[in-house]
């Protein structure tokens, strides 16, 4: 059974301050009520260490707390403990209001559109991180942000590429060399590392073209990231996951997972634990940068970082 540890308090009646303090503290931590002054975390959860700091809170306001293992020895009470833990409530309000949103998001602006839609991927994570015991409500607020995002993408990102359909065939890389690569300009997390990819893994010789419009790329180059482009999102790939297709790159496990970031970037999904910090990094990138040439040199430090990162870790 799930191993549990347990806060037991009694606060001084006439210190409000306090009580409110606890409260306030405990409440963040996704901590189940047993009963009133009982509150209990999954050992495991690394909110845990927040009770040992609200008992001693308590002992320096002059009450009475302790922390203890809680040993449930029957199949009864570890349901009954579990059940305090269930966030389909809290899951079912939040897609309730991502439904809203979605229903809104054209008439609200970009701008405050996207305030809304950050808004609630930040309840999101806030919501998983205390989620003990993630199930089927879970998943549908992942489902629910993960199209808000895409109809957010559709409805603001003017030339993003729509999903196209069919096969990918595995290419030669050497019939893709010493070439012109040709995507939009003002490059983001998408195009950004399919330009790092293409420079360190197929071509690296590669020279790239900002274009304004599709239609304005170099005769003979090869366009990427664009509707009608010979690489783009195909199916549920973006861009740079069909570029590791395309060439065979896709076993690496290394650009697998720096290819899960960049798709929960460009597209939503399943959450990526590194992705928000690779936002971060490339936005800074992005205020620094006066070219898109001099983004794309500077931004391909960053992936080659995350990359040597990742493939330190892909033996494990």
């Amino acid at each position: 059974m799930t191993a549990f540890v347990a806060l037991l308090t009694s606060l001084p009646t006439g210190n409000s301050t306090i009580r409110m303090r606890v409260w306030r503290s405990l409440k963040t931590t996704g901590c189940a009520v047993l009963r009133d002054g009982v509150y209990v975390l999954p050992q495991a959860a690394p909110q845990a260490a927040t009770l040992a700091e609200a008992e001693a809170a308590v002992r320096t306001a002059g009450g009475f707390a302790m922390t203890t293992e809680l040993s449930l020895r029957t199949p009864a009470q570890s349901e009954y403990v579990h059940k305090l833990f269930d966030r389909s409530e809290e899951y079912r309000e939040l897609v309730a209001r991502i439904g809203a949103a979605r229903a809104s998001l054209r008439r609200l602006g970009k701008r405050k559109a996207e305030t809304l839609v950050q808004r609630l991927r930040r309840s999101f994570e806030a919501l998983v991180a205390i989620d003990f015991y993630p199930g089927p409500a879970h998943a549908q607020a992942t489902d629910a942000l993960s199209a808000l995002e895409a109809e957010m993408q559709r409805a603001f990102s003017v030339g993003e590429p729509h999903s196209a359909k069919g096969k990918l065939r595995r290419l030669d890389p050497a019939r893709y060399r010493n070439r012109v690569w040709a995507t939009r300009k003002d490059p983001w997390v998408d195009r950004l590392a399919s330009a790092w990819l293409i420079q360190r893994f197929i071509d690296r010789d590669a020279r790239f073209v900002w274009v304004e419009r599709p239609r304005d790329r170099p005769k003979g180059s090869i366009g990427f990231d664009f509707d009608g482009a010979m690489f783009t999102h195909v199916e549920s790939r973006v861009t740079f996951e069909t570029l590791l297709m395309s060439f065979s790159l896709d076993h690496d496990p290394a650009l697998a997972s720096l290819g899960n970031a960049v798709h929960f970037l460009d597209i939503g999904g399943i959450p990526v634990a590194d992705a928000r910090g690779l936002e971060t990094i490339l936005k800074g990138v992005k205020g620094k940068t006066r070219s898109d040439d001099e983004t794309l040199i500077e931004a391909s430090k960053v992936f080659d970082l995350f990359y040597s990162a990742y493939a330190q870790r892909a033996p494990e």
